[in-house]
């Protein structure tokens, strides 16, 4: 059978490819085409869009790249039509990816959607198009079940989070190995995780770097993300105490002391590795007043919001600055707090649902096609 599936961002890229490789032992004649990057190329994928192309971060970059988006669209729909997909598996994403699922229903094509939009932050309203257009929503949080088929009477699948997959199936690094292939010292890793877009990254960097005097006993080590390259990072290492690593986030997380991480899907994979850290988070004025009235949450970190209370420390906006994230970090390196941590992240991992999130969701898509 043939899949089109749509991924906008580095991790959906990801949680793309494992789901095309369970996809293919169900499926021997499957053929993919996708939107992602070399993730979902390398499991088989027929790259169409590169993620890198797609990602437009705060309502005023979405608003002046209005056109670009049109024009994606717009090939996006006559893409799907010269492939005719026999379904159309949607990965987060939801600006583009409800406008395509709405257009997708008026030509009869099956839709699933794997990870749902945060509908339960903001854009509550979504929710009338999501029932309208989407055939299968697979869901990742233990909350989310309970708000479609309790609050929105939709049912759904709980699949279980695909993180814990992807951090099970990695291949392990030796510690030393690591160190030496990355010319790192024998002083314990601070890891930074300052997002994946240029901007959210120079914005987080400046804050994070600050406070790289008050912990000399320490190194500061960058996680470059997969759609930056290398030489975009070189601006900010202008001490011994910083260094770089690119596409090895995983392999950093599992040697780090602690993490400093902007807030995202990186603050459950830090978790996910036992790392203690502080999450920080800082965007445009506009942007965040924008946002502030928007989102009704008493969380913005995804381990906070799916324990229900404050396991770790959230920084925002103004609270994110030099004196607050040393104060921060300096907490959590103390043995004491450290125990309390992991002991809580040991219960955050209970609540995902363990292992098989890809393999669930490629049995449910294949079976609604046969």
């Amino acid at each position: 059978m043939k899949y089109y599936v749509i991924a906008g961002e580095a991790s959906g890229d990801l949680h793309g490819s494992n789901l095309i490789k369970e996809l293919r032992k169900l499926d021997s004649n499957a053929e993919f085409r996708v939107w992602g990057g070399e993730l979902m190329k390398a499991a088989g994928g027929d790259l169409v869009k590169h993620y890198k192309k797609l990602a437009f971060m705060g309502f005023l970059e979405v608003v002046l790249n209005l056109r670009t988006i049109y024009k994606n669209l717009s090939f996006c729909k006559k893409d799907i039509i010269n492939f005719m997909p026999d379904c159309i598996i949607f990965i987060d994403y939801p600006g583009f990816n409800l406008r395509i699922a709405k257009w997708a229903k008026t030509k009869s094509i099956k839709t699933h959607y794997y990870i749902s939009p945060q509908i339960w932050a903001w854009k509550e309203n979504r929710i009338k198009k999501i029932k309208r257009d989407i055939d299968h929503m697979h869901v990742i949080l233990p909350f989310e079940q309970a708000f479609y088929q309790k609050k929105h009477k939709m049912p759904v699948n709980f699949v279980g989070h695909p993180l814990i997959d992807a951090i099970s199936t990695r291949k392990k690094v030796i510690k030393q190995d690591f160190i030496r292939s990355h010319n790192l010292s024998k002083k314990p890793i601070i890891a930074l995780l300052p997002g994946s877009r240029k901007q959210e990254i120079r914005k987080m960097l400046k804050i994070m770097l600050s406070i790289i005097d008050d912990f000399p006993e320490y190194q500061f080590v960058i996680a470059g993300a997969p759609s930056q390259n290398n030489f975009f990072y070189k601006s900010f290492i202008k001490s011994k105490s910083v260094k770089f690593v690119n596409n090895s986030t995983y392999d950093l997380l599992n040697f780090s002391r602690a993490a400093l991480v902007t807030s995202g899907t990186a603050t459950l994979e830090t978790a996910l590795f036992k790392v203690p850290q502080v999450v920080c988070y800082k965007s445009s004025w506009i942007s965040y007043e924008i946002g502030k009235r928007l989102i009704k949450l008493n969380f913005i970190s995804l381990v906070n919001l799916i324990m229900n209370r404050e396991v770790v420390c959230e920084l925002i906006q103004n609270k994110l600055n030099q004196k607050n994230l040393t104060k921060e970090l300096k907490k959590i390196l103390v043995p004491f707090r450290e125990s309390e941590l992991k002991s809580d992240y040991e219960k955050l991992e209970k609540q995902l649902g363990g292992k098989g999130a890809s393999k669930k969701v490629a049995s449910l898509v294949f079976k609604s096609l046969i």
